[in-house]
């Protein structure tokens, strides 16, 4: 035990002493949440579109001032002489909002009044969006006209659980926050192993009395007081910053956390141990530690969109079983009986990951 804290003070004295090593460890995680978190949004707004009313009545002019309050949309002017085409190609609009002749006189005499709504769908995922704000607005037009008629026989009514405001930062927010706990640390620990080798400093080690367990525990645990400053910093932005709190029981969180933080050190530590070569094990935990976190574990989309030839992988992304219980802990409150599982995969995720780490370094091993 004290030639594994000695190792643990070694590798902390060693970061702290390089201020750039330790600008990693802990501002760029930070700057990755803040930014990352104001540039990825689930809601549209100030969309600008044109309207070209061909009716000119008061039924049509409501109808346009019902896009006008909502804050999707954003009507802009355009030349009555030109065609909607023209906007959407120009870029001057993403959508088009064409309502014919009668549109007025339609609705007066009860019959079916369509107008037209066309839309950019080169950005697929804003059109989805787009076109349900859309349909909504036309909904609720409807709706008011009929109020005056009879009342529909069923009426929904609709209660937003765990995140009412709709706000994209509540949702995001743990996932970049997972995803910078996944990234920096095994960074750093891969990046440190495999210098070593490269500088044949490692030498060093295989000729002293440490074992490969107490070399591989003081690597871990060092990297594993960085995560954890991490994430204590990244907390405090989710509580403050983004408005989070715990939903319920939160010690599924903070035994995950130390859990989590195991995993991903180990998982550096394994990269560095069987890459001996900086750049190599750079692009190795890119591609584990943000790669894989970032595309297929539910942070960006949700996992069922994966199509089903890659969806499988998703099942060993150590940082989707993390995601789930950050979620859970800040939005959903679901406690030990909703994610108890994923706690255990992320336990058996990291000690594979050590014990792979183990048989790249079991040369040092030396008998009593």
């Amino acid at each position: 035990m004290r030639r594994i804290v000695a190792q643990v003070r070694k590798e902390l004295t060693q970061i702290v002493r390089d201020w750039r090593t330790l600008a990693l460890a802990l501002a760029l995680p930070v700057v990755m949440l803040l930014l990352m978190s104001a540039a990825l949004s689930l809601t549209v707004s100030n969309l600008p579109i044109v309207v070209q009313d061909f009716d000119g009545s008061s039924a049509s002019n409501n109808f346009i001032d019902a896009f006008r309050a909502s804050i999707s949309f954003h009507v802009v002017a355009w030349p009555v002489d030109k065609s909607a085409e023209e906007a959407l190609a120009s870029n001057a609009a993403r959508a088009v909002l064409i309502i014919p002749p009668h549109f007025g006189r339609d609705l007066a005499r009860g019959v079916q009044a369509p107008v037209q709504f066309m839309l950019d769908a080169s950005d697929a995922n804003t059109a989805k969006l787009v076109s349900g704000d859309a349909s909504l607005i036309t909904a609720a037009y409807n709706r008011q006209l009929a109020s005056g008629s009879h009342a529909a026989p069923v009426q929904a009514a609709i209660r937003l659980w765990f995140n009412p405001g709709l706000s994209s930062k509540k949702f995001y927010g743990p996932g970049i926050f997972v995803l910078a706990i996944s990234m920096f640390p095994p960074l750093l620990a891969a990046m440190t192993m495999a210098k070593e080798t490269e500088q044949k400093t490692i030498l060093q080690v295989y000729v002293s009395s440490i074992s490969a367990q107490e070399f591989l525990l003081g690597k871990i645990l060092a990297f594993m007081a960085v995560a954890l400053g991490e994430a204590l910093v990244m907390s405090s932005l989710l509580f403050t910053y983004f408005g989070l709190s715990f939903a319920g029981d939160p010690t599924p969180f903070i035994i995950a956390t130390i859990l989590y933080t195991f995993c991903v050190s180990s998982f550096g530590t394994m990269i560095g141990a069987i890459i001996p070569n900086q750049t190599a094990a750079l692009q190795a935990v890119a591609l584990g530690g943000f790669l894989l976190v970032f595309l297929l574990s539910g942070l960006m989309f949700p996992i069922q969109n994966i199509p089903i030839a890659l969806r499988w992988i998703s099942n060993i992304v150590w940082g989707r079983y993390y995601i789930e219980i950050v979620r859970d802990a800040l939005l959903q409150g679901g406690g030990w009986p909703a994610v108890w599982y994923k706690v255990l995969f992320i336990a058996i995720i990291g000690a594979i990951f050590y014990l792979l780490a183990w048989r790249g370094m079991r040369r040092m091993q030396v008998k009593a």
